[in-house]
């Protein structure tokens, strides 16, 4: 064991020293939110695949493990995206941000809310609710950054768009 372990291990012994868990929080400066985009999209094609499903019936070994696989997947997408949304919140906005964008806050509000509705529900409008907040979103992020976006026709079976940057 090093000495400045041993120093730090005896110092903690007398002062007792509080653990403290973070993000990065370096900060990095990599930020993006088409993560939550992919996410979202994800979301959606979860509950085309579950809407598919219960429409045969799903009576079947295979349909029911397939109908609690596309459950698992949404749930866990839908709570990456709430994540993603979060880091964006938490670390990227800025006060000057929220200023600019006078809805922003309520809008990253109302997204969050969307997302944990999108675990809950199988309708397919509550996904396309989230997503369409999630490119809200990403609007507003490349709006700070001074870039122009795009809405492009997802080349993914959700045939939803996605918020790209104009370069």
């Amino acid at each position: 064991m090093s000495i400045t372990k041993k120093v730090f291990d005896a110092a903690d012994r007398l002062v007792h020293f509080d653990v403290a868990y973070a993000h990065c929080d370096i900060p990095c400066g990599i930020y993006d939110p088409h993560a939550a985009q992919v996410a979202a999209h994800t979301v959606i094609r979860m509950d085309m695949f579950i809407a598919d499903i219960m429409k045969s019936g799903g009576v079947s070994a295979e349909d029911r493990n397939r109908l609690v696989r596309c459950i698992e997947v949404k749930e866990q997408h839908a709570e990456l995206c709430k994540h993603e949304i979060e880091v964006l919140w938490g670390d990227y906005f800025k006060p000057e941000h929220v200023k600019a964008n006078p809805g922003l806050h309520e809008l990253v509000w109302n997204t969050l809310k969307a997302a944990g509705k999108a675990k809950q529900s199988t309708d397919i409008k509550d996904a396309e609710s989230l997503l369409a907040d999630v490119e809200k979103i990403a609007e507003i992020f490349w709006k700070t950054k001074g870039v122009e976006t795009k809405r492009v026709k997802s080349f993914y079976p959700t045939e939803r768009e996605f918020v790209y940057p104009r370069v």
